[in-house]
């Protein structure tokens, strides 16, 4: 019967219903933020919200309603300008279909670019990095239409099969390719719930013999939606004891929303599994009472 249970709950994983539904970061000046990321980037500022007990305010932003977009979640600590991003994140990343032009545009409004637009090295996609007023990267990457323009979340690994099999199996994600690159010493594994040019997908980088990285303490977590809190957790923890990571939160309701989460260690980050069906009447009540 455990072992069944077992099947059953790892199972269950590839049946749910998810997608990635926000990253969360810290920021040292919200309003600032927010300018950069509405008049360089393009996003919309989607909803703000101040904590005064709590002494924090954050704000939603991305390109388009959270119910179908990739977001991002801004937090400002009251008091708090300055944050260690760490060397375990490494960017964000933007589709674009004309990444000169962004680029001209972000240059003409102040922004910083830490890498010119032009192909990558050894093929013909053309990139940009372009850094924010509290130092993350993000890449600007030339495409055609998409229906999701925040197109990845790239992070650093230790051991990447690891990481994948960990992805696949408490979080449902599917590889959708590899890439080695032996003259830059690093490879890459993109994964998500559906194809690159469609959704938001974990860009994993492994650089070859680094093992660890540090996290700082700026970049948080990366919310994913779950149709059952309880299920996905249980599934995460029997992952854990196979590859690494733990949970760090019990699921169960956030104090003062109606929303479920479960949190977890995964063996190089922290992520965070939201119920869905909650999470989206949480966003039905916040436009309702703006």
């Amino acid at each position: 019967m455990a072992t069944e249970a077992v099947e059953n709950a790892l199972e269950w994983v590839h049946t749910d219903k998810r997608k990635m539904l926000h990253a969360v970061y810290r920021v040292g000046n919200l309003d600032r933020t927010i300018k950069f990321y509405t008049e360089c980037l393009g996003m919309k500022l989607l909803r703000q919200r101040d904590i005064p007990e709590e002494k924090y305010s954050n704000a939603f932003l991305g390109f388009g309603p959270e119910a179908s977009h990739f977001v991002v979640e801004l937090t400002y600590n009251y008091g708090v300008d300055k944050y260690d991003i760490g060397t375990g994140f490494g960017h964000f990343a933007i589709a674009s279909e004309d990444v000169y032009k962004l680029v001209e545009d972000i240059r003409a409004k102040g922004g910083k670019i830490t890498r010119e637009p032009g192909p990558v090295k050894g093929g013909t996609t053309v990139i940009a990095f372009v850094e924010d007023p509290d130092g993350y990267l993000f890449e600007l990457i030339q495409r055609g239409p998409t229906p999701e323009p925040f197109c990845q979340v790239m992070l650093r690994v230790g051991d990447l099969d690891r990481s994948i099999k960990f992805y696949e199996k408490a979080c449902g994600m599917k590889c959708l390719r590899t890439k080695d690159n032996p003259a830059y010493k690093y490879t890459i594994a993109m994964m998500g719930y559906a194809d690159e040019d469609k959704t938001t997908v974990l860009e994993l980088t492994y650089n070859y013999g680094v093992t660890e990285y540090t996290k700082g303490n700026a970049y948080a977590q990366v919310a994913i939606s779950t149709q059952d809190v309880y299920k996905s957790a249980e599934a995460v923890n029997l992952v854990t004891r196979e590859l690494g990571g733990k949970i760090t939160r019990q699921p169960g309701p956030i104090p003062g929303l109606n929303t479920k989460i479960t949190s977890f260690l995964d063996p190089d980050g922290w992520k965070v599994l939201v119920d869905h069906e909650d999470f989206m009447k949480e966003l039905q009540e916040s436009s309702s009472s703006s």
